[in-house]
């Protein structure tokens, strides 16, 4: 605890915040509670947990892969778990359960931190009939989503959660909530609910996925990620707040999965930068992605750690799928494409550590490296600072309206911000392949702008150069 308070202090010294990560729809299965809750039937931490005889469980599968429901060898019953095996899910209809969460929550808030990024928090009500889930093609689970996302009690419980902790602390939070709709973010971000200040929707994130499965591949269709992203932009413009992100710690690298981590890497991570961070929200930047770190491809199986993936890979063979079909999926959708070591130098382990990584470290360091970065004036680190100056600079990025330009254009993402009289028109190439601007309307606008910032050094009106991004003010 000495050391985090040090962290917490040096932090703020630094005029900077700290946001922990709150899990609470699951926990351990080596937590004490669950240890009680597991031991036998008549403990005060039996009821924590969420629990079924034998013959009174359902077809539901676990997001990892497997059945949703574990036999507990002591009690002869079982328990469900939403993810892996190792993290039964709480019981958030059990009122002791809720106050001993709040109490642990204000521990971490009297300490001083500035907020919670609340883990899966749209999960924790389940419909207690848990009746069976919807069978889909090829699966052998039934598929639980229904009963759990958004699930009956979810508002009351976040609204409780403020009346009795958050409300006390001038803090952020942010709910992960995957299954999330506009309307529901809407909801649960409506300052005058008071449940939470933003959420992170997954929306976004689905669409290079061919069907409901992430492992099932497809080419991003540019026009289905403006449409949902000027759609989730206009939806909160007067209710709610937008959380803008490329890469999370689930998320594959995003300038191998939307840009080019080849011969346009620093290109492209910059024009994705642009184009998330000129929008209406609050950009959340992924360690690594600032100075560009890529997917990683390890040869063997074996050198993976997330239990996701090897799970999909033995499901996966078992229902016949080759070892290279999966592979493709793995490099292109794992993700400890994004848990690899932070690369800080060159040297070995990437300066990550001395001792032997957890993940071994994407071979890119030598070249991807946060030194490098440093050094280098026109690094992906620099384009990234500049967008942040920007940020703080122009009430428009902050709070102006939003308007989609060239909706079914198949390479290019522009788009209109404006307050008041202040206008900025923002457009990027999602292209290896040049794009001229053929739109009289955009190309009057633009004519009469002033090139505010480009990751090119050439700004020509009429042509974007590969995977460009150029801001104009209006």
């Amino acid at each position: 605890m000495e050391t985090f308070e040090r962290l917490l202090q040096e932090v703020h010294a630094r005029n900077m915040k700290l946001v922990m990560d709150l899990v609470v729809n699951h926990t351990s299965d080596e937590h004490e509670w669950f240890e009680a809750s597991r031991a036998s039937k008549d403990n005060p931490y039996r009821d924590y947990y969420i629990w079924r005889e034998e013959g009174n469980t359902n077809n539901w599968g676990s997001i990892f892969g497997g059945p949703a429901w574990q036999l507990n060898e002591q009690t002869g019953d079982y328990y469900l778990h939403l993810f892996s095996k190792k993290q039964p899910d709480l019981n958030w209809e059990n009122a002791d359960l809720r106050r001993d969460i709040y109490d642990m929550m204000a521990f971490w808030l009297d300490k001083g931190i500035d907020g919670f990024r609340m883990d899966v928090i749209n999960f924790i009500s389940k419909n207690t009939d848990f009746p069976d889930g919807p069978m889909k093609s090829g699966e052998i689970y039934g598929d639980p989503e229904n009963n759990f996302c958004n699930g009956p009690r979810v508002h009351e419980f976040l609204r409780e959660m403020n009346r009795e902790v958050l409300g006390k602390y001038d803090i952020m939070t942010v709910g992960e909530m995957p299954g999330a709709s506009i309307e529901d973010a809407q909801i649960y971000t409506d300052p005058d609910n008071q449940e939470v200040d933003m959420i992170f929707t997954f929306e976004h994130m689905n669409l290079d996925s061919a069907g409901e499965n992430k492992w099932d591949l497809k080419t991003l269709y540019l026009p289905d990620l403006k449409e949902n992203m000027a759609a989730w932009q206009n939806g909160l413009q007067k209710t709610g707040w937008n959380s803008l992100y490329w890469n999370n710690h689930d998320q594959p690298r995003i300038v191998s999965r939307f840009g080019n981590d080849g011969e346009y890497r620093v290109r492209s991570a910059k024009m994705l930068a642009t184009c998330l961070h000129m929008m209406k929200g609050t950009p959340y930047i992924y360690q690594g992605e600032e100075i560009g770190m890529t997917n990683v491809r390890f040869d063997d199986l074996a050198d993976y750690r997330d239990i996701e993936t090897l799970n999909m890979y033995r499901d996966r063979i078992e229902q016949g799928f080759s070892h290279d079909e999966i592979m493709k999926s793995i490099y292109t959708k794992g993700r400890d494409n994004a848990r690899t070591p932070f690369q800080w130098d060159s040297s070995e382990n990437a300066g990550f550590t001395t001792g032997i990584p957890w993940l071994k470290v994407n071979p890119r360091y030598v070249e991807i490296n946060s030194e490098a970065a440093l050094h280098d004036v026109d690094s992906i680190f620099y384009y990234y600072q500049t967008l942040i100056r920007l940020r703080k600079e122009m009430p428009v990025i902050v709070h102006g309206s939003f308007e989609l330009l060239l909706p079914k254009h198949e390479a290019i993402f522009a788009y209109r911000r404006q307050l008041d009289r202040e206008k900025l028109i923002v457009i990027c190439n999602f292209s290896a392949i040049a794009q001229r601007i053929e739109d009289e309307a955009l190309l009057k606008d633009i004519a009469h702008g002033q090139v505010l910032l480009t990751n090119s050094e050439v700004a020509d009106t009429n042509v974007l150069e590969a995977y460009q991004a150029i801001v104009y003010k209006i």
